[in-house]
């Protein structure tokens, strides 16, 4: 089947670019990853490669020529696609030059959501083969290895094809989805593809005419038989009843895998329908099936979670960490956010203790700027830096993040925890914005907030600190007049890069970052 290969991205702000040079021609057999033609961008000569193996079907510019960016560079007959699909498509266009012979059917090519991102995992699709979609509208989740994306459509139409399942992997600037686009498109003739389907499939037929015999006398399971328009296509090419067929997923759904099982008569025929239409039943056999013993479920490691483990053990291997810990009275910062906190709440602020740290952390760096430095992996160059991006990490539902707030120097503490609401809320949901999550200079960890007091946290590489903030206690002190009191106390942890920072500069800096929250008037102070 001949598809269009889309000119991708290929430079920050390149919308055109000439073709120099043609590597092959039409009619050329060509594998993946071959070049297949030299173009120049106002900035450099790049060679655009296969993705497919193949035939090369058309070139749609000459040499000398200007290409466009996200516009068909060539068609070629992707290798082991079916031929039986062309004869599908000989009908449709054919019907659809009778009724409208401007149709556009696009592929949407999968942009650049991220620096340095090449490839992203199908989290979910939000929407199936056959369904229409506005502008704009979420069809699906991606996740990379630093958040999870959201996929819009770019123009109002039908999804026609969906190129990838859900868990697999989607290379950026390859086709995501194919779409009618709305205005342009004529809708394919329903019975003409289900004759066409129906002629493909008959010899499966034949081969599972028992089986669909046996399923012809089977009670109805699934009375709403939830599932999407790829798997009742399936369903119709083996004439298979999926009201028969009992689903493996939520709710029942049907996926194809529970056909093919059924097909294969891998499912007992003699399963009761309402112990399988009832959430009872269901609990029962998720019940029976947690409480076998001696079983072992493999999971791969992938996306954040992939991304957090390179980069710990890079951070590990090539940092040597040192740790300081000490506690810090935060009675009176508690006393001052608890007199303010239902002001600002009327505002639409949330003033959470954070925000304290935070404005505490960057006044103390004005003082010691090391601790917003950054060293090369040689270890040969140290940069200091004028912003001091710090760093929250969060404990989202797809693993560990660390947005950062930025220019946290020049920010008030009600900017910082407008900023901080906005970014944990994002992190959580792991819709991070990737400029979020670029540029951080120092890092702060709140482990207090889930449990634990002292903690050794790894240094987010390549800044040359990290903060873990325990819990907050309610502990016996003493005061000046010797008189025993209660005092509310935090642990504090520091990781310190001992290439760049010794034991006096991490303890003399953190003396200063504790008496900015243990005295809020003199943070104050430092902050006019």
């Amino acid at each position: 089947m001949a598809k269009d290969f889309i000119l991708p991205d290929i430079g920050e702000g390149i919308v055109e670019c000439e073709v120099v040079e043609w590597l092959v021609q039409e009619g050329d057999t060509v594998s993946e990853d071959q070049p297949i033609c030299d173009v120049m961008t106002d900035k450099a000569l790049v060679q655009i490669p296969a993705v497919h193996d193949g035939v090369i079907s058309k070139l749609y510019y000459l040499k000398g020529e200007i290409a466009k960016v996200h516009a068909p560079l060539f068609a070629m007959d992707v290798a082991g696609e079916s031929i039986s699909n062309e004869v599908v498509q000989e009908p449709v266009q054919a019907e659809n030059k009778t009724n409208d012979a401007a149709d556009v059917v696009e592929d949407f090519i999968l942009p650049d959501i991220g620096e340095g991102i090449v490839e992203c995992e199908i989290v979910d699709w939000l929407v199936a083969e056959g369904d229409e979609i506005e502008e704009d509208q979420a069809v699906c989740d991606v996740m990379t290895d630093k958040a999870l994306v959201q996929i819009p459509a770019k123009y109002t139409g039908t999804v026609q094809k969906l190129y990838y399942q859900k868990g697999e992997i989607a290379k950026v600037h390859s086709p995501l989805f194919q779409m009618t686009i709305a205005g342009s498109a004529a809708k394919p003739n329903v019975d003409i593809n289900q004759a066409v389907v129906k002629a493909q499939t008959n010899a499966v037929v034949e081969k599972t005419a028992p089986v669909v015999k046996t399923q012809q006398a089977t009670k109805i399971i699934n009375q709403k038989a939830v599932a999407s328009p790829a798997v009742r296509r399936k369903a119709r090419e083996l004439d298979v009843d999926l009201t028969c067929v009992p689903g493996s997923g939520k709710n029942g759904r049907i996926y194809k895998q529970d056909i093919e099982e059924f097909v294969k008569g891998e499912v007992p025929n003699t399963i009761d329908t309402s112990q399988l239409n009832s959430d009872a039943s269901q609990s029962a056999v998720q019940n029976q099936t947690q409480n076998q013993s001696g079983g072992v479920r493999v999971e791969q490691i992938k996306g954040i979670k992939a991304a957090m483990a390179k980069q710990m053990v890079a951070s590990v291997s090539t940092i040597p960490h040192f740790t300081f810990s000490d506690e810090i009275d935060l009675t009176q910062l508690i006393a001052l956010r608890s007199s303010l906190k239902e002001q600002y709440k009327a505002q639409g602020v949330k003033l959470t203790m954070m925000p304290f740290f935070v404005k505490a952390l960057s006044l103390a760096m004005k003082e010691y700027p090391v601790l917003n430095s950054k060293v090369n992996d040689e270890c040969s160059e140290l940069t200091y830096y004028n912003d001091h991006n710090i760093g929250i990490a969060v404990d989202s539902k797809i693993g560990l993040l660390v947005p950062n707030i930025k220019s946290c120097q020049s920010k008030s503490i009600v900017d910082v925890a407008n900023d901080l609401t906005r970014l944990t809320h994002s992190a959580r949901e792991g819709r991070v914005a990737p400029d979020d999550l670029k540029g951080g200079t120092i890092s702060i960890s709140n482990i207090g907030a889930i449990g634990g007091t002292i903690a050794t946290p790894i240094i987010n590489k390549p800044e040359v600190a990290i903060v873990a903030l325990g819990k907050l206690q309610h502990l016996p002190r003493f005061d000046e007049s010797g008189q025993v009191v209660s005092k509310a106390i935090m642990q504090v942890s520091w990781s310190g890069d001992h290439r760049v920072i010794d034991g006096g500069t991490i303890a003399r800096f953190n003396n200063l970052w504790k008496s900015y929250l243990e005295n809020p008037s003199a943070m104050m102070m430092a902050m006019s």
